[in-house]
């Protein structure tokens, strides 16, 4: 049996980058609108000392470190990180990441298991779709 979906090729300096603010810049890889129906990736890059609010998601997320050095505050607890660095995160567990330099760029590549993924910000409850957050809503 044949699946009708196309395979992709994606190259992050060929996709859209969505700034996040505060220093940090997001590039969608797989999507819904490659085909996916079971998983979301991509990159974020972040300035030095840049970091992304407290928040959570509805399922699990895998990140890996690609470059620089970073903390992963997981739970409360915070893991300094190295290139190749990965971490596992079930859903509904608040964390967020920082990049540890003041000097050098760090960027993570992150894997959602849900092509429904959303993402909650603990400060203030908003909840919205990854999709939107990054304009790959079909």
């Amino acid at each position: 049996m044949s699946d009708t979906r196309q395979a992709a090729i994606l190259r992050p300096s060929e996709r859209p980058t969505n700034e996040r603010g505060g220093g940090a810049r997001t590039t969608p890889l797989v999507t819904r609108a490659c085909g996916s129906t079971s998983l979301i990736n991509g990159i974020t890059a972040f300035d030095p000392g840049a970091a992304i609010g407290l928040h959570w998601h509805n399922c699990e997320e895998s990140v890996m470190v690609i470059e620089g050095q970073a903390i992963a505050e997981i739970d409360g607890v915070r893991h300094p990180l190295e290139t190749g660095d990965t971490t596992w995160i079930p859903a509904n567990v608040p964390h967020r990441f920082i990049n540890a330099s003041q000097e050098k760029p760090m960027r993570i590549f992150w894997t959602y298991a849900s092509i429904d993924a959303t993402r909650t910000m603990v400060a203030n409850g908003d909840t919205r779709t990854i999709d939107a957050e990054h304009g790959t809503t079909p």
